[in-house]
C-alpha cells in the first residue's frame, strides 16, 4: 500500500502562484492531480509518468500549470501560475502502481489517493 502527502495549498489572489507537493511513500508508475470543486465533478489537472518523465494537462490549466517530479524523493509537484478564481478546488493528488497507467480523462485507473488540499483563489 502506497501513501500520498499532499501539502502546499492555501489562499492566493487572482494572477498568484502556488506549487502543490504529493510525497509518495512508495513506487508509482505515473501520478496525477485531480481538483473538485463545490458541485462540480472531479477534474483531471496533470499528469506525470515515473519513467520518461511524459506529462499531459487539462486544456484548463494548460500553459499556466506544470508538473514535474524529483523521483529519488518519490515526489510530485504541481506549479501552478496565474491563477484564477475558478482554479478554486481541492486538490487531490493520485498515483497508479508498477504497471499502471493513467489518464486525465478518467479517474478511476488510479490505485492510491491523498485527502486533498484546498487552494482557494480570491481578492
Amino acid at each position: 500500500q502506497v501513501q500520498l502527502a499532499e501539502s502546499g495549498g492555501g489562499s492566493v489572489q487572482p494572477g498568484g502562484s502556488l506549487t502543490l507537493s504529493c510525497a509518495a511513500s512508495g513506487y508509482t508508475a505515473c501520478m496525477g492531480w485531480f481538483r473538485q470543486a463545490p458541485g462540480k465533478e472531479r477534474e483531471g489537472v496533470a499528469l506525470i509518468y515515473a519513467s520518461g518523465g511524459s506529462t499531459d494537462y487539462g486544456d484548463s490549466v494548460k500553459g499556466r500549470f506544470f508538473v514535474s517530479q524529483d523521483n529519488a524523493k518519490k515526489t510530485m509537484f504541481l506549479h501552478m501560475n496565474d491563477l484564477k478564481p475558478e482554479d478554486s478546488a481541492v486538490y487531490y493528488c493520485a498515483a497508479a502502481g508498477s504497471g499502471g497507467v493513467c489518464f486525465l480523462v478518467s479517474s478511476g485507473g488510479y490505485d492510491y489517493w491523498g485527502q486533498g488540499t484546498q487552494v482557494t483563489v480570491s481578492s
